[in-house]
């Protein structure tokens, strides 16, 4: 058998079987994405045992290629919420989960000092504690550029394979220590967070109000303060002769009422100015009016202003809101259009067809992978992540790597949106494709590796001791964090249960705290810190092999 065909087999049987394993679930919890580490060390322990040896160059590529794979894609999912998560609520939970990170990292650095592990085991455990794939990466990219030998460079992966399955467990642990310990009520913390996420600007609330200032009537909308360029939006408005799209020219009359989106504060303080809040249906069934949800696909348009294009003045149109990835942003003049905006349209018939065939609106488009702009973004990022960053204190330079360097260049392009004839944007079946194909060529390849000495390592070496710091690694962060974060911070269970799940960047942990309740707030807190600590894991084991190792 040629190389070539022995390091493909080795790694599609690795990766195949592997999935299937994943697919296993107990209660509702299984290995995942995991089951094709283990697949792959059962596949290296066959390997050593009849003497056949996949080609290390090959496999290295593989690993390599498979981990770009993963962490652009990753950030192509996650840029576009990426800095808006850094803000407000998100700041808070970002705040605990960026601790239970640092904790993770003070408690693998005091093993080392106490036990004397070796630090490229520990780095690997720590990694398989908090189940993030994307570090073992760095910790291999990192040993590597610092030639490492083939034995040391198999020593992340034995580590992270020993504390993977406990990292899975410990989270869920956890969960059902805090909620034990505090007598937490789930019905309780459910209605706590919709009461908290209806008073904030969680998402876009909408207001009706009826003009009774007598100030603002006879005016031009467009006269009064802040009703058009702060976040406020005049979708509709109903006046004595039914419901109109109001715009900068509209005159406003005392009984008017109008629907307005934004977010809550400025709702509230545009109330104050126009008049009272009233439940009246501002529907546009049965009148002249209609709505629809338009996509911007006409790449012509991205990084235009929104004002510049004068839909409202043209058309009659009014845009209420812009979906970006999941999430509702006011449509303001000064909004720049990106690929796959979604926009809310409200005016006549005719208008929303015009707005229509401006924007695009071509749902195929958005099934489309961009393909050139996929490939020049890895290159930058293989660049970027080639660059030594030289940074006050640390003894040497730092790279990003492999993993890191695909990765920030994929946030920062997925915020740009697009150059030139290049859009970062890619169509959530495609990037989960490319994700999980990334994934497990990388961990057969890892699982592969570490195979030869993992059974070995487990029952006759330091297997079962290396295991128990793992689950060390794994609780005390993230219990001192959460009793901490519930009795003096006051989160919502629930939505600390997903910032813990995030901070592990452990989805099974994320299903098992979904699972506990039909509310938004464990999903919600995940999608929140999930891109955060991502970088963070990635770039703490770099930031320890660097200190520790000098």
């Amino acid at each position: 058998m040629s190389e070539v065909a022995l390091v493909v087999l080795a790694v599609a049987v690795a990766g195949g079987f592997g999935l299937l394993i994943g697919n296993l679930h107990w209660r509702g919890i299984g290995l995942g994405i995991g089951g094709v580490l283990f697949a792959g060390i059962a596949v290296g322990h066959a390997a050593e045992a009849t003497g056949l040896h996949p080609d290390p160059a090959m496999m290295e590529f593989i690993r390599e290629f498979g981990l770009i794979l993963f962490v652009f894609s990753i950030g192509i999912q996650v840029g576009p919420g990426f800095f808006a998560a850094l803000q407000s609520t998100g700041l808070r939970l970002n705040l605990a989960a960026g601790a239970i990170v640092v904790l993770g990292v003070a408690v693998t650095v005091a093993l080392h000092a106490v036990a004397g592990t070796p630090l490229p085991v520990l780095l690997g455990l720590m990694s398989g504690a908090v189940t993030n794939t994307p570090g073992l990466g760095a910790v291999t990219q990192v040993l590597k550029d610092a030639g490492a030998d083939p034995a040391v460079l198999a020593l992340p992966g034995l580590g992270y394979a020993v504390a993977y399955p406990f990292g899975i467990l410990g989270t869920l642990i956890a969960m059902l220590a805090l909620r034990g310990a505090l007598r937490i009520s789930l019905p309780a913390e459910a209605a706590a967070f919709d009461a908290a996420r209806r008073a904030g600007a969680a998402a876009l609330p909408v207001m009706n109000v009826e003009i009774r200032n007598p100030n603002i009537a006879g005016l031009r909308l467009g006269a009064v303060p802040d009703l058009f360029d702060a976040g406020v939006v005049a979708s509709r408005m109903r006046k004595a002769g039914g419901l109109v799209v109001p715009g900068r020219e509209t005159l406003a009359e005392i009984g008017d009422v109008l629907h307005l989106v934004g977010p809550a504060d400025r709702l509230r303080a545009m109330q104050i100015i126009l008049g009272a809040e009233v439940e009246a249906a501002l529907t546009t069934r049965g009148t002249a009016l209609t709505w629809g949800r338009v996509i911007v696909t006409r790449k012509k348009l991205l990084g235009r202003r929104l004002g510049a294009l004068a839909l409202a003045d043209s058309h009659g149109v009014s845009i209420s809101r812009i979906d970006r990835a999941g999430v509702e942003l006011p449509a303001q003049a000064e909004s720049v259009l990106q690929f796959g905006d979604v926009l809310t349209v409200i005016g006549p018939p005719e208008g929303l067809k015009a707005v229509r065939a401006i924007l695009g609106d071509e749902r195929h488009a958005l099934e489309e992978v961009q393909f050139a702009a996929v490939l020049f973004g890895i290159a930058l990022g293989v660049a970027l992540g080639s660059l030594p960053i030289l940074l006050p204190g640390l003894p040497a330079p730092l790279k990003l790597g492999l993993a890191g360097g695909p990765l920030v260049v994929a946030l920062i392009l997925a915020r740009i949106g697009h150059l030139g004839p290049l859009v970062w944007y890619m169509p959530p079946v495609a990037n989960q494709a490319l994700r999980e194909l990334g994934i497990v060529l990388f961990l057969s390849v890892v699982g592969i590796k570490a195979g030869g000495r993992f059974i070995e390592t487990l029952v006759h070496g330091d297997g079962l001791v290396w295991m128990a710091q793992g689950v060390l690694i794994t609780l005390i962060p993230l219990l001192v964090v959460g009793f901490a974060a519930r009795l003096l911070f006051g989160f919502n269970y629930l939505t600390l249960c997903g910032v813990m799940a995030g901070s592990m960047t452990d989805p099974p942990a994320l299903a098992f705290a979904s699972g506990m309740s039909p509310s938004a707030a464990a999903a919600i807190g995940y999608a929140a810190v999930y891109p955060l600590v991502m970088c963070l894991r990635i770039l703490a084991p770099q930031v320890m092999l660097i200190l520790l190792a000098s």
